[in-house]
């Protein structure tokens, strides 16, 4: 079987167990670790089920999805990065519509973990967060447990 595959899901679904569960929100939801299509582009994003939504960040603004997938498997760690530094083992969250490779990034905000992308090329993790886009030069990249 493969260290990991991506499911596809719609609001309201329930998740698998297998599902990669990344932290809590601030009001306590269980995030996981997911990916939407938005303006051509497959981002990371966080997906919180008591919500029934998953959340990407793009043009600086937060965007819910109806339709996202998500990570399963338990095969992971998070290691510190920063600066659009990827090492080996990185997790690929998804593609833009140019074709960089997009990676899974989390950040502590306000005290709790919050799932975004890793932009290489930006040398920065966006994450979406109350409406907004917001950056980090100093994140965790998802790597696949060696």
């Amino acid at each position: 079987m493969a260290a990991y595959y991506w499911l596809d899901v719609t609001s309201g679904s329930v998740l698998p167990p297998t599902a990669y569960e990344a932290g809590l929100d601030i009001d306590g939801s269980k995030i996981y670790v997911g990916r939407a299509f938005h303006q051509g582009d497959w981002i990371p994003a966080k997906v919180i089920p008591d919500k029934g939504v998953a959340y990407v960040g793009y043009g600086l603004k937060e965007h819910s999805k109806e339709k996202f997938q998500v990570l399963c498997q338990q095969k992971f760690d998070w290691i510190q990065s920063n600066k659009g530094v990827v090492p080996l083992g990185a997790v690929e969250g998804g593609r833009t519509v140019s074709g960089e490779t997009l990676y899974i990034g989390r950040v502590y905000h306000k005290g709790m973990p919050t799932i975004g992308k890793i932009h290489p090329t930006h040398r920065t993790c966006y994450i979406p967060f109350d409406g907004k886009e917001i950056l980090y030069e100093q994140y965790e990249i998802l790597v696949l447990r060696s």
